[in-house]
């Protein structure tokens, strides 16, 4: 009997995508040596992403399997949803908009197969298409995480994967609400061999990720997987405590030599912003982390699945 491959393939208003992933897929497993198990994951989509997904599911019964939630949860949620439904003894994450590129699959499967690798995954080793900003403070994001956090992240990495079995139940352990799956799937460890290959446009449609959507997802992963905030916290606090200690030193000798002028309150103005702006600082950063703890200890579903075949 034939190995199941399962792909995840989460989906938000991509209606005009699905079809064309789904031939493109489909073809190049029809050379291989496996059975595919297609999950299309419908995260809220207001567009006829769903209406296409059961096209697909009633044209290939045998591949095809669907899951809708009841609202948008997001991405994270929509690959945490498609690995507790995977059966396959390996399972893949793919874009459905073919910025990963399907031909890729046969040398994954055979890293993992006749390499022994548990998780082969792909990074793009450029960014041509996309926006320099964007670039930018994604590069400076990757920087910086693997400089705060013991969990490396690769730069250019992207969810594109296949992964054994082992892998799959090892992440799906890990139960919390706040989820970033490029430092999970760091965290769990395991033999991992990254593919390279250059970025690819979208095949069509726009993508769903804005500018702060993304700045949003790298300061929940630096937050899910370094403690430095809190400790760069408490250093401001410390050092805005010695500066004032020794601004308080100075005027008290300034005025035992000079006397008390009535002129200065401008400059106790601008030190009483400032260390009010540290203290709102630090009190945010904390604030973040409680947060998300609360989030956390309400114990609510991740997902919740409105129809599935």
């Amino acid at each position: 009997m034939e190995p199941t491959v399962s792909i995840i393939v989460p989906c938000f208003n991509e209606a005009e995508n699905i079809k064309l992933f789904h031939d493109a897929i489909s073809k190049i497993f029809q050379e291989l040596p496996y059975h595919l198990e297609l999950i299309y994951v419908n995260d809220g989509s207001k567009d006829d992403t769903l209406a296409e997904m059961k096209k697909m599911q009633a044209m290939d019964e045998d591949h095809v399997h669907y899951l809708s939630f009841s609202r948008n949860f997001g991405k994270e949620a929509a690959i945490y949803a498609g690995l507790n439904n995977a059966t396959g003894e390996f399972v893949g994450l793919m874009d459905v908009d073919l910025q990963d590129p399907p031909e890729m699959i046969p040398e994954m499967l055979k890293g993992i197969v006749d390499d022994n690798y548990d998780v082969v995954g792909c990074r793009r080793v450029t960014r041509i298409g996309e926006p320099k900003i964007r670039s930018f403070f994604a590069r400076g994001f990757y920087r910086l995480i693997n400089r705060i956090s013991k969990t490396e992240i690769v730069d250019g990495v992207r969810d594109f994967r296949i992964m054994k079995r082992q892998v799959v139940d090892a992440i799906l352990e890990l139960g919390e609400y706040n989820r970033f799956s490029k430092g999970i799937f760091s965290w769990v460890g395991f033999d991992t061999k990254y593919l390279e290959y250059e970025n690819r446009d979208r095949l069509a449609g726009e993508t769903s990720w804005s500018f702060w959507g993304l700045l949003n997802y790298s300061i929940d992963g630096i937050i899910s997987f370094s403690e430095a905030p809190l400790t760069l916290a408490v250093w401001i606090g410390f050092v805005s405590c010695v500066v004032s200690f020794i601004a308080l030193l100075v005027i008290i000798f300034r005025t035992l030599i000079f006397g008390d002028p009535t002129a200065g309150w401008p400059s106790m103005i601008s030190i009483f912003l400032f260390v009010s702006g540290i203290i709102l600082l630090s009190l945010g950063i904390i604030g973040k982390y409680i947060g998300k703890i609360f989030l956390e200890v309400k114990k609510r579903p991740i997902y919740i699945i409105k129809e599935q075949k």
